[in-house]
């Protein structure tokens, strides 16, 4: 289970996140949606400890900066960030051995699913944008996290890598783990989430859970919160 609590984040006198509680069960898949600007890479990076806060972060229970909660933790970056001089295999060779990882079967088969199998030869600086997002994705999952945070994840990737990364979701939430999803790409995550949560300057202007039942779709919704604040803040 992904859970914070009360988390503000400042940047001098601005602040970017302000106050924020949500969470995400296991077997969950959560949606993070806003427009530019609106905080979702800053909460984003403060769960997988890149930005200092105040308030509270758990994973599974952890506190989010603790070794223990690092190994739960799969995290996808909305900009790949690869090694230049490693091969793919070598970078999920890296990734196994930091969380000491004896199988290489999972690693293997999400090189096959993203289509990176006759890439494993290839420096990291060698992949094109698309290729090293999905390195990137197979490198956040060869260790079976338990709680995983996507930034963006679609952007750049071919239609069948789409669809894989749709099927994982998939499999993740089957298998219990707590997803979270910060995308703009509303559409391409409509069937698939359990909570929504919209966010506008720095708060939650909504949150929305899926119960099975027809009504407003997650895009109209987004877009009567996120139109309707412009509209208030340019009256």
């Amino acid at each position: 289970m992904l859970s914070i609590s009360g988390v503000t984040k400042k940047y001098g006198k601005v602040i970017a996140n302000d106050n924020i509680s949500f969470a995400v069960g296991d077997g969950q898949i959560g949606i993070l949606l806003g427009p530019n600007g609106a905080g979702k890479s800053t909460i984003i990076k403060c769960i997988t400890g890149l930005l200092r806060f105040t308030g509270r972060i758990e994973i599974n229970g952890l506190e989010n900066t603790s070794l223990e909660a690092k190994k739960q933790l799969g995290y996808v970056p909305e900009m790949p960030a690869v090694y230049d001089l490693l091969t793919v295999s070598e970078h999920l060779e890296f990734i196994r051995r930091a969380y000491r990882v004896e199988d290489e079967s999972y690693s293997r088969e999400l090189l096959e699913r993203l289509e990176l199998s006759d890439k494993k030869d290839k420096l990291g600086k060698e992949l094109s944008k698309g290729m090293q997002q999905k390195l990137s994705i197979c490198c956040a999952l060869c260790h079976r996290p338990r709680v995983v945070v996507f930034d963006e994840p679609l952007v750049g990737l071919d239609p069948h890598a789409i669809k894989e990364l749709k099927a994982i979701f998939q499999e993740l939430k089957e298998d219990g783990a707590s997803v979270l999803i910060s995308t703009h790409m509303i559409d391409s995550v409509e069937d698939y989430w359990d909570v929504a949560n919209i966010m506008v300057k720095g708060r939650f202007a909504a949150t929305k859970l899926n119960d099975g039942k027809e009504g407003e779709s997650l895009s109209d919704l987004f877009f009567e919160i996120t139109e309707g604040k412009e509209e208030e803040a340019a009256q």
